[in-house]
Formats: structure tokens, C-alpha cells, sequence
């Protein structure tokens, strides 16, 4: 888990926050594509968390 540097929640309510600032149409081409990749960082940090926790909840199964 390379890319967890921030917690789930933090991730998750960053990636919103991008999403809510992509669907204005508000922001220039350059704008936006900035904002597509951090929330593309965003999605993956966020897809980290769950698989570790997927993991650590496998590993528990009887």
C-alpha cells in the first residue's frame, strides 16, 4: 500500500470535492485535467484502503 498516505475519509471527501468541482464546468481545460488526476490519485488511495481492509477481513474468515 504505496500510495496510502491520508486516511480513507480524507480521500474519500478530497474525491467528492473533485467531482463536485468537475461537474460545475466551471474550471478551464488545464484546470480540470489537474483535477481529473488527483481525483484519479484520489480513487486509488480510496481502492487501496478497501482492499487492505477486503484482506485483513479474508484473513479472519473461518
Amino acid at each position: 500500500m504505496t500510495q496510502m498516505k491520508i486516511s480513507y475519509e480524507a480521500a474519500r471527501d478530497e474525491l467528492a470535492e473533485v467531482v463536485a468541482a468537475l461537474e460545475t464546468g466551471s474550471a478551464t481545460l488545464e484546470e480540470s485535467l489537474k483535477l481529473w488526476e488527483r481525483g484519479e490519485a484520489l480513487a486509488a488511495i480510496c481502492q487501496e484502503w478497501l482492499d487492505g481492509a477486503k484482506k485483513k477481513l479474508d484473513a479472519v474468515k473461518p
